[in-house]
């Protein structure tokens, strides 16, 4: 099964949970692990929370304020993508976060709640990119009736 979605949002505290809510409902169709998803819906909602946060700026087509995220979910692995139109993550690295900062927390939880992640900046456009995946574990009856 294949599924893959994305969004537009406005840098706003309240399509954080929007975005979330879309991702479990369509984990839960799919017949994905409660524990999966819920692991993937805490580190999208970090990605999120950092873009509304940090992400600022018009970027080339898009409207000052937004973001985007996208889902896919393909085989035994889900990805999530949040890209921004900010400044971008300073330097070739995230800066790691001392356990009292009040900034990088959100990073390092997606770091542990996913199998492989990324962050990196948009070349050409301006903006930070956060990726990451998710080897899937499924219930043992799916929600979603295949025909």
């Amino acid at each position: 099964m294949s599924i893959w979605w994305s969004l537009h949002l406005r840098r706003e505290a309240a399509s954080v949970p929007l975005a979330r809510r879309l991702l479990m409902g369509t984990m839960e169709t799919a017949g994905v692990d409660p524990d999966v998803s819920y692991e993937l819906s805490v580190a999208l909602t970090e990605a999120c929370a950092n873009a509304v946060e940090h992400g600022g700026g018009a970027g080339r087509g898009r409207p000052q304020g937004a973001y985007r995220v996208t889902a896919y979910l393909d085989g035994e692995t889900c990805r999530i993508e949040v890209a921004d139109s900010g400044p971008g993550f300073p330097g070739a690295e995230v800066p790691a976060a001392a356990p009292d900062a009040e900034n990088g927390r959100g990073m390092r939880l997606i770091e542990e709640l996913a199998d492989h992640v990324h962050f990196g900046n948009r070349s050409g456009r301006g903006g930070a990119v956060v990726s990451f995946d998710k080897i899937l574990k499924w219930k043992d009856t799916p929600s979603l009736l295949m025909a």
